[in-house]
């Protein structure tokens, strides 16, 4: 395996190319655009299985490569003179975790490995898209990036997406140690436009796309678990310079809100921010994840280290984003209607 001899200067803004594993999805298809908009060439690996053409604009400086990103061809084709990697592809979603986790352990690790030894040849430096998945149970708040992890038993399918993202963490890293450059982001509950409605994870597209269809807000457990939402612009802002800031280099960083919120409350948040009335629907964990599942109930991000290395500090409040989500939510359906 070749070694990059020398790690290769960060480009300022407007005057490289990028590549975007996964560009074509939620949090890919926004950062896309706020490449483009800084006058990048971007590259885009996408197999749209959950991502949408439509979310990506008509430029002249975007590529796309439609493939899995276990490919290593593929990937070494589209890497070609990219300075930095956004590494977002992934199976995202309890669900679809629980529904397949070999695929998803597959497609996390041995995806992000051909992307590390694409981004070692080509002396790039990665940005690798984490989940705060990877503190499982920990009752350690808030979380701190070198803080403890716990997870529940292997038996338990959703802890197979927090392994294999730890995983990939300690792919880079060991990656590090043969001259990549790279940064893990553990991202916690982002949220907004273009966010699959499907899982756990979106619980706030999830909500919004339920009242402007009209049916009951599906409350799992007792509603009383708690997360802190990130609206979308926020992790992009930062995302996007964890890409260029040299202090980046060998950190792992929390994205995330430190306002923390039950699920319940979003829901009230949610349905105020519609108009209607809150009349939730109580289902117990095991009828949407089966009998072996098991939910952290408090998730709260220590964001000291990214607010030092990256200036991060979510500027988006919660009842902003509702509306914004909403808003998008409601054209969406009106338009699959028409």
């Amino acid at each position: 395996m070749p070694l990059a001899s020398a790690k290769r200067p960060v480009l300022p803004v407007g005057s490289g190319r990028a590549l975007v594993t996964g560009g074509a999805g939620f949090i890919g298809s926004h950062l896309v655009e706020r490449l483009l908009a800084d006058r990048w060439t971007v590259v885009v690996v996408d197999d749209f299985s959950t991502g949408q053409r439509s979310w990506l604009p008509d430029d002249d400086r975007l590529i796309v490569f439609e493939g899995d990103i276990r490919d290593a061809a593929l990937i070494g084709r589209a890497i070609d003179g990219c300075s930095v990697v956004y590494h977002l592809a992934a199976v995202v979603g309890v669900r679809r975790v629980v529904a397949d986790p070999l695929r998803a352990i597959q497609v996390i690790v041995d995806g992000t490995e051909r992307v590390l030894e694409a981004a070692l040849a080509a002396r790039a430096r990665v940005v690798l898209a984490s989940s705060s998945e990877v503190y499982g149970l920990s009752d350690a708040l808030p979380f701190a990036p070198d803080g403890p992890r716990l997870l529940g038993s292997t038996r338990v399918p959703r802890w197979a997406y927090a392994t294999a993202k730890a995983l990939d963490e300690h792919l880079l890293f060991a990656y590090r140690e043969r001259g990549l450059e790279g940064v893990v982001l553990r991202y916690f509950n982002t949220y907004g436009p273009r966010q699959d409605a499907a899982g756990y994870a979106g619980v706030v597209a999830t909500f919004c796309d339920a009242v402007v269809r009209g049916k009951p807000l599906e409350i799992h457990g007792d509603g009383r678990q708690t997360r802190c939402f990130l609206y979308v612009d926020d992790n992009v802002d930062a995302t996007y310079r964890a890409g260029l800031v040299p202090e980046a280099d060998g950190e792992i960083l929390n994205l995330g809100s430190t306002e923390e919120v039950s699920i319940l409350e979003l829901g009230r948040l949610v349905a105020e921010a519609a108009g209607v009335p809150f009349d939730p629907r109580f289902v117990p964990y095991q009828d949407v994840f089966g009998d072996h599942f098991e939910d952290p109930p408090r998730r709260i991000p220590d964001i000291a280290a990214s607010e030092r290395v990256l200036g991060f500090r979510p500027t988006t409040p919660l009842h902003d984003g509702i509306a914004r989500t909403l808003a998008w939510a409601a054209e969406r359906h009106a338009a699959a209607r028409s």
